[in-house]
């Protein structure tokens, strides 16, 4: 394990997602994953480093994020990936991870079906949704304990005013309408939608995965694929070391270069001197926490 790895694994809480990316098999291109679980505590007011960690693998099997994680029993931030299931069992060891579910994802559907289609009903939900947002906007970056304090005395309502409001038409509408099939994805998940109202650690959405693959989508244009399983793992480790870098305002290449520099004579015991947030800092200063947080994401890097 990686310093890195292990500071990331180290987190109260994480955000993990996955994208796809080709990778050459035998003159032809067969689709990869490339999961990412990202360590941000400063939505809530925490200052540790932030830091990413991502690992590659042939297929989306569940085994991945079943060993991926191994270990860890916080907050795990994430979309509604049967994968993900196996790590939120009470008998997992070394404990049940805590499943924390993501409101972009369930406003997405709604919102495509409020623009496209002019859904009434799809309005209404993402107008009810939005209001959440707008809520916890001003709470950003606050402590834990603050975050909770005024979720419970602002957005408890809300969120129990929609499940009501929601539940009530789901009711009237076939299970083969469209917007039956977007509230399904938030009601038979409901409680880990509305687990953000107990725990001030828990941010709304699961952004900051998506942000970080957002390059390896963009990626694909560029490099189009991995060369080998091999390529995979190697493309993975260095993105690893570079959005850290980027995560903490530092350089990458400055850094990478400085490191490669030092190593050699460096001594093991002494490499966490070497990590990117306990060097000179390079480019901007930091934020001190993440202003996208409260957004409900973009389109999905995938």
């Amino acid at each position: 394990m990686t310093l890195i790895d292990g500071h990331v694994l180290a987190a109260e809480r994480l955000h993990g997602d996955d994208t796809t990316v080709p990778v050459l098999a035998r003159g032809k291109t067969i689709t990869g994953r490339v999961w990412t679980y990202v360590r941000d505590d400063r939505p809530f007011g925490g200052r540790a480093p932030p830091a990413a960690m991502f690992r590659y693998s042939r297929d989306r099997t569940a085994e991945h994020p079943n060993r991926h994680p191994a270990g860890y029993a916080g907050i795990l931030q994430a979309d509604a990936y049967a994968g993900y299931n196996a790590l939120y069992e009470a008998d997992r060891q070394p404990g049940p991870i805590t499943e924390a579910a993501c409101w972009a994802h369930g406003r997405r559907k709604l919102f495509e079906l409020a623009e496209l289609s002019r859904a009434p009903l799809a309005i209404e939900a993402v107008r009810r949704i939005d209001a959440i947002f707008d809520a916890e906007r001003a709470i950003n970056g606050l402590p834990a304990a603050e975050r909770l304090a005024v979720r419970q005395q602002h957005l408890a309502s809300l969120v129990t005013e929609l499940e009501a409001w929601m539940r009530e038409n789901r009711g009237k509408l076939s299970r083969h309408n469209p917007v039956a099939k977007a509230m399904d994805y938030m009601l038979t998940r409901w409680s880990a939608f509305a687990r953000f109202l107990g725990d001030g650690r828990i941010c709304l959405t699961n952004n900051a995965a998506e942000r970080a693959l957002r390059g390896i989508a963009l990626g694909r244009k560029s490099w189009l694929f991995a060369g080998s399983d091999r390529g995979g793992d190697r493309a993975a480790a260095m993105v690893s070391l570079i959005y850290t870098a980027k995560l903490n305002d530092v350089d990458p290449r400055t850094w990478l270069a400085d490191v490669l520099a030092r190593i050699a004579d460096h001594p093991a015991s002494r490499l966490h001197e070497l990590l990117p947030w306990t060097g000179p800092r390079q480019g901007r200063e930091r934020r001190p926490h993440d202003q996208h947080q409260h957004r409900p994401a973009q389109d999905h890097p995938r």
